[in-house]
């Protein structure tokens, strides 16, 4: 299972989108942006999956994915 981190450009796109994955059975959580990226809102949603998760409408900045303690941006908007 990969690790993954989404940040918003606003609080509502972080809400939105917890909310949706939360919807789909997918454990995820709520959290501060961690130093070593920056996000417009300082909000993100850091989740565990087998893919990244793209959804429309949900202010979406970027979805890091985490490998071996390394944030590597693997959709950016």
């Amino acid at each position: 299972m990969n690790k993954y981190i989404a940040t918003f450009f606003s609080h509502f796109g972080a809400m939105s989108y917890y909310n949706t994955i939360q919807k789909q059975g997918i454990s995820a959580k709520l959290m501060p942006v961690p130093r070593t990226i920056s996000s417009s809102c300082g909000t993100c949603v850091s989740y565990e999956n087998p893919a990244s998760i793209d959804l429309d409408g949900c202010e979406l900045e970027c979805v890091y994915k985490d490998v071996d303690n390394v944030l590597e941006c693997v959709v950016q908007k």
